[in-house]
């Protein structure tokens, strides 16, 4: 992320859970590139499901029981989503025993990693962890191990965990920005006024980037 006395601020609300949100960020990310964008990125919480228990769900029962998909349908999706995903050196890689997770805790890692400047970094490698790697994200070993593979201190990790010291924060975070109209993600503000949702295609935010250059020039 490029320092300059202006770079465009986005702010990105998404879920480690949600397979278009690291589709719709590695898209953004080839946009900047592209068009040489200096930029700061803030990432912000957002529960997919936060009524999930702590066991978690299996995908594929979930996806039907939320949406409605049959069998067919959401082996298309899946399909899809990993085709796309392997043009943006994303491996998604599915399977019948994948579960969907409460991401809760995870939320309050990121919140802890952000105050030694690694959310980032966590993000991306929690996004990893549950689409290449298939691990729980419900444990809290789990988390504090991906913690600590990027770098932080495994102990500080699981005691943040343990003692829940960032979920009043993380609450407050996540309805800040559903009074803020928030209702689905990947979602990102530019400049703290300018809110597209979804995964929108490298052109797309590419030709986004070059709209809002034209703005602020």
């Amino acid at each position: 992320m490029p320092a300059t006395s202006n770079p465009l601020r986005i702010d990105i609300l998404s879920d480690v859970v949600c397979p278009w949100c690291i589709i719709g960020y590695r898209q953004l990310a080839k946009a900047l590139e592209a068009t040489g964008t200096a930029h700061e990125i803030h990432w912000h919480p957002f529960e997919l499901n936060p009524n999930m228990p702590p066991e978690g769900q299996n995908l594929r029962e979930h996806i039907a029981e939320k949406y409605g998909s049959t069998l067919a349908q959401s082996e298309k999706s899946r399909v899809q989503i990993t085709e796309i995903g392997a043009a943006l050196q994303i491996d998604f890689h599915f399977t019948d025993d994948m579960r969907m997770h409460n991401t809760f805790n995870v939320h309050q890692l990121l919140h802890w990693a952000n105050e030694l400047g690694r959310m980032h970094d966590l993000k991306q490698a929690l996004f990893v962890a549950h689409f290449t790697d298939n691990r729980n994200l419900s444990d809290d070993n789990v988390l504090a191990d991906v913690a600590a593979e990027i770098g932080l201190v495994r102990t500080e990790a699981m005691a943040v965990l343990k003692d829940q010291r960032f979920a009043v924060d993380v609450r407050k975070a996540e309805t800040f920005w559903l009074e803020q109209g928030i209702r689905g993600v990947p979602a990102m503000v530019f400049d703290r006024q300018h809110l597209v949702s979804g995964a929108q295609g490298v052109e797309n935010f590419t030709s986004i980037l070059k709209q809002l250059a034209e703005m602020r020039n």
